[in-house]
């Protein structure tokens, strides 16, 4: 199975194409909850949901003062589009 090109919205790729893609970024499925993965980068670490109707990411201590930041992105959005958004850090 190819991936679809990536100005393709995020909502027309199949589940096991979004799952193939967490994986080619680096990301590690969690083996409980199987809708959450995490992301391990030098200098920052974030965990990855994807909800219903979005996608999540919450960058671990990643604010002043040590505090999460949570930022959410409609599947609507290409999967570039997110995946510059995401995978470039807090």
């Amino acid at each position: 199975m190819s991936i679809l090109p990536s100005n393709t919205p995020l909502y027309s790729h199949p589940l096991p194409q979004i799952e193939q893609w967490l994986k080619d970024q680096g990301c590690q499925q969690d083996e409980n909850e199987l809708h959450c993965w995490r992301l391990q980068k030098p200098s920052w670490q974030a965990e990855i949901w994807l909800d219903i109707e979005q996608i999540t990411v919450r960058y671990i201590q990643a604010g002043e003062n040590g505090q999460n930041i949570q930022r959410s992105f409609k599947y609507s959005l290409s999967r570039q589009d997110i995946e510059q958004a995401i995978f470039c850090g807090p």
